[in-house]
């Protein structure tokens, strides 16, 4: 993403019958504007997700994912929860 230029590493990855597993950390800085509009904040970021791949043909038929947006949107200062 342009925004938010950095990297993805696979923390985990698990295959069994036609699904993938995959367990991921995002990290990098918010350099450009994110829609919201959120102006960039220089913000070094770290998202968790994990992602499902269905495989059909030798090619990804479906796809599901869980990302920490929550999270994300805390380090961007967007929301702030009680207490914190």
């Amino acid at each position: 993403m342009e925004a938010t230029p950095g990297r993805h590493v696979i923390d985990d990855q698990i295959a069994q019958g036609d699904k993938v597993v995959t367990r991921l950390t995002a990290t990098g800085r918010h350099e450009r504007d994110l829609p919201g509009p959120l102006p960039a904040t220089g913000a070094e970021l770290r998202e968790t997700a994990v992602a499902i791949h269905r495989v059909a043909d030798g090619k990804i038929a479906e796809h599901w994912s869980n990302r920490d947006d929550l999270g994300l949107m805390q380090q961007l200062g967007v929301i702030q929860l009680p207490g914190t």
